[in-house]
């Protein structure tokens, strides 16, 4: 739980060989390899200090580029994310390379297994050679995967390189059209204070005569682009529009009016919310953080409930002896 900001979350950040936190140290960069376990920045550089070293908790050789920055804040997930993707690039068959549906669920299955066992550490060595037996036997089906997953990237930075490209087509005319202006102000502010020095006549007849509101220019006519073909997510353009469906009213009926639920307490009834407070009944009850006050909870919420689910199965007799 989050209480005043993000103190317990940057104490929890802590790196495990300098035992430095980012509570302590706010510039602090925690980094990860493949092994999943973190590093502070200046800990990875004097691990590799002497040009190799090991992690400090599993003893995994380790490489230099392979540290990246910490992005979670849990390091198990990093790891996951690392493996998955090295993973993925190897299992990438597709749906229709499957004769059944069933077939292609149970590879999917036996690829999160494969990620889920290097992940926690399970059968780390039988894994590892159940993925070099499948590369070695699917190897031209993951070249030609990896060709086609390339094509459609290709395309999609082609559309999005398009689109920047007009972008910048556009602001670079805005910026000349600002610079242009800019240049006429000055040009009119210089012819100005050039005629009221050389000029003998009346300055106010002067002033007056530069201040006068020119005829406004021509607009200059936009250069012609191409018609786009198609939208940014690579959706062709020119599909059979669908005819307009029209609105039918509908009845919305009487008004809604909201009405306090009634508890049905065959014992006495519960202290109103009123009440907690004064009668002492929240000094029983867990301190309220930051984050719950800030999702709309309140403690009094939790101990009228407990209250009244306490009550709710009492059998009470006013007036009755004993």
């Amino acid at each position: 739980m989050v209480i005043g900001g993000s103190t317990n979350m940057d104490e929890d950040q802590v790196c495990p060989r300098c035992k430095t936190s980012k509570y302590r140290n706010p510039s602090m960069k925690l980094m990860v390899n493949v092994c999943g376990h973190p590093l502070c920045e200046n800990c990875v550089n004097l691990l590799f200090a002497k040009g190799s070293g090991t992690c400090p908790q599993c003893d995994v050789p380790l490489r230099r580029n392979g540290f990246r920055v910490q992005l979670f804040e849990d390091a198990g997930v990093e790891k996951d994310i690392d493996i998955r993707r090295r993973i993925l690039r190897e299992f990438n068959k597709q749906e229709e390379e499957f004769a059944t549906l069933r077939e292609y669920n149970d590879y999917l299955e036996d690829v999160e297994t494969i990620i889920y066992n290097l992940v926690n550490g399970i059968d780390v060595l039988a894994t590892n050679k159940k993925i070099e037996a499948y590369k070695r036997d699917n190897r031209e089906s993951i070249v030609r995967n990896r060709a086609r997953g390339r094509t459609e990237e290709d395309e999609l930075d082609e559309i999005l390189q398009m689109e920047n490209e007009l972008n910048e087509e556009r602001a670079r005319e805005e910026q000349e059209r600002l610079q242009a202006e800019k240049r006429n102000k000055v040009q009119k502010k210089e012819a100005l204070i050039d005629e009221l020095m050389t000029s003998y006549g009346d300055a106010k007849k002067i002033v007056a005569s530069h201040t006068k509101v020119a005829e406004p220019e021509a607009p200059v006519a936009p250069k012609p682009r191409p018609k786009p073909t198609q939208f940014s997510s690579g959706v062709r353009i020119g599909g059979t529009r669908l005819p307009a469906v029209p609105i039918v009213p509908q009845d919305e009926g009487e008004p809604f009016v909201y009405a306090a639920p009634q508890l049905a307490m065959d014992g006495p009834a519960a202290p109103d919310s009123e009440r907690l407070s004064a009668d002492g009944y929240l000094s029983h009850i867990k301190r309220v953080g930051d984050a719950e006050r800030a999702g709309g909870y309140a403690a009094s919420l939790g101990c009228l409930r407990a209250l009244q689910e306490g009550m709710a199965g009492l059998l009470f007799f006013p007036g009755a002896d004993g």
